[in-house]
């Protein structure tokens, strides 16, 4: 099910772009539910209860502006896409901080909706869940990489760590690796984070979901470089 949330204070405005995001949908004949918030604060509220695929965010509106729910959203851990709605085009120079997908003007115009909603279903069909196996004595677990923030190495144990819980095993950074998309990416010896949770990059360290992790110096150059160009994709 493709979870959607428009956040406009203007009802007409969230009812156009329901209306049109939902004959786009209908014809791709994807399942999908739209939610609707009339303010940041709600769509913070609600995105707690019903995390969503793609949001739908205006700039201009009374409390939180939407930079700064989007910050808060990120923040949280959310990887949601974010498609910004304003009717002042200066603010979009400012997406990639929360790394927005892209940006609709107002007033709406039908084709520039299905185009950018287009774009939103292909990079979460490039995003489909994955998952990393982890054996156990308990038996098998399906690790999802979506929801992975970081991996952190202990002696002969590694632990992935998840906005809801620790999963630890046996085995080596060196072997996991290979097996995860180039959103991981290794920051140091002991750690190998999820560039999807990290806010705050500095010459020692990084922000990975709240999480201060180290950066080596043998990894600095690299890592500064990964996460240059995440954000601009």
């Amino acid at each position: 099910m493709l979870e959607i949330t428009i956040c406009d204070d203007e009802k007409k405005l969230r009812n156009d772009l329901r209306h049109i995001a939902g004959t786009q949908l209908e014809l791709s004949g994807l399942e999908y539910h739209i939610t609707e918030a009339e303010s940041g604060e709600e769509l913070l509220r609600r995105n707690e209860e019903r995390p969503a695929d793609i949001i739908f965010l205006d700039i201009e509106m009374g409390g939180m502006n939407g930079m700064e729910v989007a910050k808060a959203l990120r923040k949280s851990g959310c990887t949601a896409i974010i498609i910004f709605v304003t009717a002042y085009p200066d603010f979009v120079f400012h997406g990639y901080e929360v790394k927005a997908l892209n940006y609709i003007l107002k007033p709406y115009e039908d084709k520039k909706i299905r185009e950018i909603l287009d774009q939103a279903l292909r990079e979460l069909d490039m995003a489909a869940e994955k998952y990393y196996i982890v054996e156990q004595k308990s038996g098998t677990y399906k690790l999802p990489l979506r929801e992975t923030r970081y991996f952190v190495s202990e002696g002969r144990k590694v632990t992935a760590v998840t906005g809801t819980e620790n999963i630890t095993f046996y085995g080596k950074l060196g072997e996991i690796e290979p097996e995860l998309p180039d959103t991981f990416i290794r920051c140091h010896n002991r750690y190998l984070v999820n560039l999807n949770y990290v806010t705050r990059l500095e010459n020692t360290s990084l922000l990975c979901g709240g999480d201060k992790i180290a950066v080596s110096r043998s990894c600095a150059q690299e890592t500064a470089a990964a996460f240059a160009r995440f954000m601009l994709r």
